[in-house]
């Protein structure tokens, strides 16, 4: 071994040891048993330094969101093991997680629903006012914190969803297709949120998407599966300014166009192969 590769592997090392770093070795997952097994993804190495926007995008079924559930310690793999700031991940401990749907406490107003969080997150009562307020302020949802799920509209609510998994103040943030059934415009402006968002907490992200728009837009960078059992079949870095510019133009830019034909055509190809 060469000094230059004991040096990167060193240095590999000590990121993964950092708050908000995942490392995944070796990981296959398998549902069900006997002769009824099924691989859903792997084997997958992948790591993801700390503060890295990754996006994981494919065709349906090739196992983005069962990686999702593993980073975020609600399974455990068959095979190989998941790492997030240097240990194994606790379900509710590791990360803050928006899914496709809120999930939100319908009988509560979006005070209880974000009060509630802060609870579970363990953050002290007396705080709760300031802290309420500055999540709600980060999603741009201020003074609706009387209103009844039912009063707010789907993309208000994915917000109140996002201030929810803010509360707990973890260092990963992980994202399951949060914005799939949204409308375009609403889509698109929950996009420009979470940049601006994960840009200003400096929180590692994982986000998966079916999207090759979605992911060119969000990510620093972009992993490709194939179909199930999912593997990496393209591990691409992102060099799109994430500040000081303008949604609209960033997306009608030539180099926004080459990077979403590239991972279009990866992922059309990942899914034939």
């Amino acid at each position: 071994m060469s000094s230059s590769d004991t040096v990167d592997k060193g240095a590999e090392a000590q990121d993964t040891g950092r708050a908000g770093s995942v490392r995944l070795d070796r990981v296959t997952h398998r549902y069900g048993r006997g002769g009824a097994t099924v691989t859903a993804v792997g084997p997958v190495d992948l790591t993801v330094p700390a503060g890295e926007f990754l996006v994981l995008v494919g065709a349906s079924g090739c196992g983005k969101s069962t990686l999702l559930r593993l980073i975020a310690g609600f399974e455990q793999p068959t095979y190989g093991a998941v790492r997030v700031s240097g240990t194994a991940p606790r379900p509710g401990g590791t990360a803050g997680v928006v899914f496709q749907t809120p999930r939100l406490f319908p009988w509560r107003t979006v005070r209880g629903n974000i009060d509630l969080a802060l609870r579970y997150a363990g953050v002290d009562r007396a705080r709760w006012p300031q802290r309420r307020a500055e999540l709600l302020a980060r999603v741009g949802l201020e003074g609706t914190e009387e209103r009844r799920i039912w009063e707010i509209s789907g993309g208000q609510q994915q917000r109140v969803a996002i201030a929810r998994a803010l509360a707990a103040e973890n260092p990963l943030f992980l994202f399951d297709e949060p914005f799939a059934a949204l409308d375009a415009l609403t889509r698109e402006r929950l996009q420009e949120d979470v940049r601006q968002v994960t840009a200003e907490t400096g929180r590692t992200t994982v986000f998966v998407t079916h999207s090759a728009d979605e992911a060119v837009f969000l990510g620093s960078r972009i992993v490709v599966l194939t179909k199930s059992p999912g593997t990496v079949a393209l591990d691409l870095p992102i060099t799109l300014p994430r500040s000081a510019v303008d949604a609209d133009e960033l997306r009608e830019s030539r180099e926004f166009a080459d990077l979403r034909t590239k991972v279009a055509h990866a992922v059309k190809s990942a899914a034939a192969a």
